[in-house]
C-alpha cells in the first residue's frame, strides 16, 4: 500500500500493539503524537501548534543525554508519549512541576532499583503537603506503568500504595451571601462584575472564560469550546449575564482584557480575580469556586446530573457529584423531612418500634415549637 501523503515532519507507524500512530518529528524539538486524524481541522490545529513549538517544545539541552535506565531517561521518554503530549497545556505544566521536583532528587537513580518501600518513604516524607504527595504518587504510577511497557522493570512498585486522606472538597464553593457581597463591592459596569457573571452564569473554567467574546454570542445564547475537554457547548444566557453584558464594551475580541487591552492568560486572570476577591473581603473565594457555585445552583434547582453536565461540560457523574454533594445533601434532607411531614399528617408516628426512636421524635417536635 502506498503511504498516504502527510505534512512535512509528520510520519505514521504501527506501534507494538498494531495501532497506527501519527507523529511529528523535527530536529531540535520534542516528538509529538497527534490525537486527531490527518488533514482534519483538529489535526491541522495540532500541526500548527507543533510548528510554533507549543505542542512540540524545543528540546532542553542535555535532556537526551540522560543515562539509559535512569529515572531522568524514563521521564524524558514519558514527555514524548501521546499520553503526555495529548494533554492540555496547563495540565502538562502541572504534571511537569511535580515530576521535575522528583527528578531533581532522584533523576540519576536506576528505575529497576525502585521498590515499594522507597515509594512509601518518598510519599510519606511529604506529609506536610498531602495534596502534593498524592499528586506525585499519581505521576509515579504513570511513570512506572511506562517503565513496565518499556521493559525497564517487570512490575509496578506503586501498586497498592495509598496516598494521604485529604480533608475538604478542594476549592471553596461560593455561598449566596458571598456572591451578594462581591456584587455589592463590584457593581454592574465594572470588569470584576463582568468576570463574576461570566463564570457564575456559564459554569465554565477560567481557561474558557478568558476566550469568550462577542463573536461567540448568538442571540440569547453563547457558544463555548472548552480548552480542557474540547467539548462544544451552546448555552442559554441567564438574565443576570445579559444585563451585565449590556454594559460591557464591544471594542475587544474578548470580554475580559488586561489593563493594557490584551486578552488575559488563564493564570493571569486567576491572579487578577484573586485581587478582586480580596477587595471584597473574600480571601477564601476563587474563580474556580464560582464554577462549583454554578453547579450547586443547578443542583438546588433540581437539575439532573445529565442536565448539569450539559452546562458544565463534565463527562462523568462522579465529577458532577464532587461539585454538588452539599446541594444534593440539602435537597435530599428536605425531601426526607417533607415525606416525614406527609406521613405524620396521615398517621401520627408512634414512639415505639416501627416509628422513630422516642428521643429523636422529641427533638424533632421541639424544632417545631
Amino acid at each position: 500500500m502506498t503511504p498516504r501523503r502527510l505534512p512535512k515532519y509528520v510520519s505514521e507507524f504501527a506501534d507494538r500493539h498494531g495501532k497506527i500512530r501519527v507523529r511529528f518529528r523535527r530536529k531540535g524539538q520534542e516528538a509529538y503524537y497527534f490525537t486527531a486524524a490527518p488533514w482534519t481541522p483538529a489535526f491541522m490545529a495540532e500541526y500548527e501548534r507543533c510548528l510554533s513549538r507549543e505542542a512540540a517544545p524545543a528540546v532542553q539541552p542535555g535532556a537526551d543525554r540522560s543515562k539509559a535506565g535512569t529515572m531522568s531517561a524514563l521521564i524524558a521518554s514519558y514527555y514524548r508519549t501521546a499520553e503526555f503530549t495529548g494533554l492540555e497545556r496547563s495540565t502538562q505544566a502541572a504534571y511537569r512541576n511535580a515530576i521535575e521536583r522528583f527528578r531533581e532528587r532522584h533523576g540519576e537513580k536506576r528505575v529497576a532499583m525502585l521498590e515499594r518501600r522507597h515509594v512509601k518513604a518518598i510519599v510519606g516524607g511529604m506529609h506536610a503537603t498531602p495534596a502534593a504527595a498524592n499528586n506525585l504518587l499519581k505521576r509515579l504510577r504513570t511513570l512506572m506503568r511506562l517503565a513496565v511497557d518499556l521493559g525497564l522493570r517487570p512490575d509496578d512498585p506503586t501498586h497498592g500504595v495509598r496516598g494521604f486522606r485529604t480533608a475538604g472538597d478542594g476549592f471553596h464553593t461560593w455561598t449566596e451571601a458571598e456572591i451578594t457581597k462581591f456584587e455589592e463591592r463590584h457593581p454592574v459596569g465594572s470588569k470584576a462584575r463582568l468576570a463574576l457573571a461570566l463564570m457564575l452564569c456559564t459554569g465554565q473554567r477560567r481557561s474558557d472564560v478568558v476566550r469568550m467574546g462577542w463573536q461567540h454570542v448568538e442571540g440569547d445564547k453563547i457558544r463555548v469550546r472548552q480548552v480542557k475537554t474540547d467539548a462544544h457547548l451552546i448555552l442559554p444566557m441567564h438574565a443576570d449575564l445579559l444585563a451585565v453584558l449590556a454594559e460591557a464594551p464591544r471594542g475587544n475580541m474578548t470580554f475580559m482584557v488586561t489593563a493594557y487591552g490584551k486578552p488575559f492568560t488563564p493564570a493571569g486572570f486567576g491572579n487578577w480575580f484573586r485581587e478582586q476577591c480580596d477587595a471584597a473581603e473574600l480571601p477564601h473565594c476563587s474563580a474556580h469556586g464560582l464554577r462549583k457555585a454554578a453547579s450547586r445552583r443547578l443542583a438546588e434547582a433540581g437539575c439532573s446530573h445529565e442536565q448539569i453536565k450539559a452546562v458544565t461540560g463534565h463527562r462523568t457523574d462522579a465529577e458532577v457529584t464532587r461539585y454538588v454533594r452539599a446541594a444534593d445533601q440539602s435537597r435530599l434532607a428536605e425531601q426526607a423531612f417533607e415525606r416525614m411531614r406527609g406521613a405524620d399528617r396521615e398517621q401520627p408516628m408512634s414512639n415505639h418500634a416501627g416509628g422513630l426512636d422516642s428521643s429523636v421524635s422529641n427533638v424533632l417536635k421541639m424544632k417545631g415549637k
